[in-house]
């Protein structure tokens, strides 16, 4: 199969069936992308992600593109970000179309009520198996910890936590080859 079909036919279907957005989508890009078809290795996978996060926008386009370029340069990176965007941006177009009809419906009320559960876990998995990933542990689980507080309690910008990290860590690994 042709990989550009093949690549978008994989963000297609992860776009049209994940609940919960780009953290939800996390786990089904890696298990296409990196278990199944072996296209980039885990640790770039990784790599691809926290970038993904850093940069603005929305995730799963972020770690679409990022993957479609390094699959097939710009061509590719067109095809993954289409893929992921185009199911979204149906499913929009259709409740915006007929949204009128059972906006004040008690069962679809329900239901969506139901599915918010549902999406929590969705994005906390994908959390877990990337700090898994990552490499966190006893001795450095306090990063992600304060960071994670810095910006909920304090409000602290997410840029500033990043760019922290960022020189934290270059600085550890200065420390570290020099000592």
């Amino acid at each position: 199969m042709n990989i550009y079909l093949e690549a978008f036919s994989i963000f297609f279907k992860i776009g049209a069936f994940t609940i919960g957005g780009g953290y939800a989508m996390v786990p089904l890009i890696e298990n296409e992308i990196v278990t199944k078809r072996n296209w980039i290795a885990k640790e770039d996978f990784i790599d691809l992600l926290a970038i993904s996060q850093s940069a603005p926008g929305i995730l799963a386009v972020n770690i679409s593109i990022f993957i479609g370029y390094r699959l097939k340069g710009i061509p590719g990176s067109i095809v993954t970000a289409l893929g992921t965007i185009l199911p979204s941006f149906l499913i929009i177009l259709a409740i915006a179309l007929f949204f009128h009809n059972f906006k004040d419906n008690t069962v679809i009320e329900r239901i969506f009520k139901g599915i918010r559960p549902a999406v929590v876990a969705l994005i906390a998995a994908p959390t877990f198996s990337m700090a898994k990933s990552a490499k966190i542990n006893k001795y450095n689980v306090w990063i992600p910890v304060v960071s994670a507080l810095l910006i909920w309690l304090l409000g602290f910008s997410p840029i500033w936590v990043i760019v922290i990290a960022g020189v934290g860590g270059y600085v550890w690994g200065r420390v570290r080859n020099n000592g």
